[in-house]
C-alpha cells in the first residue's frame, strides 16, 4: 500500500512547475492525505496551498526546504515543517538566503556564457519581473532551450537537465558556484525559531557513502535535528534501513516524492516512494502539534 502522507513537493515559487494549488489538486487527486509544500527558500505559495487543501479536504502542513553548507558539502536541504510562514526572523531570513541564491545564479549564468553557452533569457527575465526566484533547473532550461547551443549539447551527449547538471552545475562542476550561507545549524535554528521540526532532506541523494551520511546524520542531531528523510524515490532499501535503524525511535523519520511538477525527468508523481515495510514516525508533523 503507497503511503498516504507526501512531505516534499514544490511549486513555481521556486522550481516546481505548477502553481501551489495545482500541486494541491494533483496531491489530492494522486490519494494523499497529509502534504508538504516546501519550495527553497520562501514560504509565499503556502496560503494558496493551505486554501486548496481545504478545498480538497487533505492537511497541509506548512512548510520550506532551506537549502546549507556544511564543510565540504555545499548543496544539503533541511526541511522545516509546521513552521509559521509569516514569523519575522524567518520571513528575514529566506529573504537572506533567496539574496545569495540570486548571487550565485547570477554568476553560474555568467559562466556558462564564458564557457561557450548562450542562454534563453526571456522565462528567467519573467521570473526575475514576478518576483519568483531563478534556480538551477532553470538556468539548465535557459541553456537547453537556445538553439545555439543545440549541436554542442548534441556533441556533448546532453539531451536534459539530467545530462547537463553532472558536467556543469553541480558541486566541483566548471559552471558551479558555491553558496555562502546558511549552514546545516543555522537552518535548524532558524526552523525552530519559527515553530516548527528541521529534518534533513533525502541524505543519500547529497552523500554517498554510508558511513559518511550516518556520521553526519548523528552530528546534526547533536545539533537539534529533529528528524531525517527515510523514504526518498532514490533511495535503496539497504539506505532507508540504515536511515531508520540510525534515527532509533529518537527522531522523526519522514518520506516523500519531491514532486516538481507531472512532466519532470523524475520527480512526476506522487507517492512514488518506498517504506520497506518500515515505519514512519512523523510526530507533531501528523498531528499538527509541535
Amino acid at each position: 500500500m503507497p503511503p498516504t502522507f507526501d512531505l516534499q513537493s514544490h511549486s513555481i515559487h521556486s522550481d516546481g512547475a505548477l502553481p501551489a494549488a495545482a500541486v494541491v489538486a494533483h496531491a489530492a487527486a494522486a490519494g494523499v492525505e497529509l502534504l508538504a509544500l516546501s519550495d527553497h527558500d520562501t514560504t509565499d505559495g503556502v496560503n494558496e496551498a493551505r486554501q486548496a487543501a481545504r478545498e480538497h479536504g487533505i492537511r497541509l502542513t506548512p512548510a520550506a526546504e532551506l537549502s546549507a553548507v556544511h564543510g565540504s558539502h555545499e548543496d544539503l536541504h533541511v526541511l522545516g515543517y509546521e513552521i509559521d510562514p509569516d514569523e519575522p526572523d524567518l520571513v528575514a531570513a529566506l529573504h537572506d538566503f533567496r539574496g545569495d541564491r540570486a548571487r550565485r545564479i547570477d554568476a553560474m549564468a555568467d559562466r556558462l556564457r564564458e564557457l561557450g553557452f548562450q542562454l534563453d533569457s526571456a522565462p528567467l527575465d519573467a521570473r526575475r519581473e514576478a518576483g519568483k526566484p531563478i534556480g538551477r533547473p532553470h538556468l539548465a532550461d535557459a541553456v537547453l532551450a537556445h538553439p545555439a547551443n543545440a549541436e554542442r549539447l548534441r556533441e556533448e551527449g546532453i539531451s536534459g537537465r539530467d545530462a547537463l547538471f553532472p558536467p556543469y552545475l553541480v558541486p566541483g562542476a566548471v559552471a558551479y558556484v558555491a553558496r555562502s550561507r546558511p549552514t546545516v545549524v543555522e537552518a535548524i535554528e532558524v526552523i525552530h525559531g519559527a515553530g516548527g521540526v528541521a529534518v534533513w532532506a533525502h541524505p543519500f541523494w547529497d552523500l554517498d557513502d554510508t558511513d559518511e551520511t550516518l556520521a553526519t546524520l548523528r552530528e546534526f542531531a547533536a545539533n537539534g535535528l529533529d528528524g531525517v528523510e527515510c523514504f526518498y524515490p532514490t533511495h535503496t532499501a539497504e539506505q532507508t534501513r540504515a536511515l531508520h535503524e540510525a534515527a532509533g525511535g529518537d527522531m522523526l523519520t519522514t518520506g516523500s516524492s519531491d514532486f516538481h511538477g507531472p512532466e519532470h525527468e523524475r520527480f512526476n508523481a506522487f507517492r512514488a516512494f518506498e517504506l520497506y515495510g518500515l515505519e514512519p514516525d512523523l510526530g507533531p508533523i501528523r498531528s499538527g502539534r509541535v
